[in-house]
């Protein structure tokens, strides 16, 4: 298990160092849309290559980063009732879930891309846009996301094996933005609880 574990650190490292980089193409794409917009209303002068940029740099942002949001449980997952069962009954769901739900899925959104984005890299493929930008590199980026989503799905079910037989502590809680998002749910359920045994 050492080993595995030892993997799964490997994958953590190179997902969040990923991640943490191209998460600054979210201030690309804000300044790409500041610019085009200064010189459309100043020149009124645009372009869709501009515009298509913006998504392009979002999306990278949107698949490239997923896979470091689901490392640092970033992800809102918010079940009253999963919240509610037994710890060891949440550890086989997130488990299972893994395995049957994630991989499947990610494994196949690869299997079906990849002849979309080769067909696409082949002949050039440009935008139906007058003046906008190559389409072959968006495509391309929903493998590479989907692949270091994959990946890192290997990292979470080695940790989760390891929880499992007491070889790795269970660090459960989220941070940040989906603490947030748990702790108001476990508010408003503490609340609901208070008010049924008041009335």
């Amino acid at each position: 298990m050492k080993g595995l574990l030892a993997v799964s650190r490997v994958i953590d490292a190179v997902n969040g160092f990923i991640g943490r980089k191209i998460a600054w193409l979210i201030l690309a794409a804000v300044i790409v849309a500041t610019v085009n917009a200064i010189i459309r209303k100043v020149f009124n002068v645009s372009s869709n290559a501009w515009l298509e940029l913006q998504w392009m740099l979002f999306g990278a942002v949107f698949l490239m980063c997923a896979s470091w949001t689901m490392q640092v449980k970033e992800h809102i997952r918010i079940d009253i009732v999963n919240s509610m069962l037994p710890k060891r009954v949440r550890q086989w769901i997130e488990l299972l879930g893994h395995l049957f739900f994630l991989m499947p899925f990610c494994l196949l959104i690869v299997y079906h891309s990849w002849p979309f984005f080769l067909r696409s890299y082949e002949i050039n493929e440009q935008s139906l846009s007058a003046g906008g930008l190559p389409q072959w590199p968006a495509k391309g980026l929903v493998i590479v996301g989907f692949l270091m989503l994959t990946i890192q799905g290997v990292s979470e079910i080695i940790k989760q094996i390891a929880i499992m037989r007491g070889d790795l502590e269970d660090q459960e809680v989220a941070a940040g933005h989906a603490a947030a998002a748990e702790a108001e749910a476990q508010r408003l359920l503490d609340q609901a609880k208070e008010q049924g045994l008041a009335s």
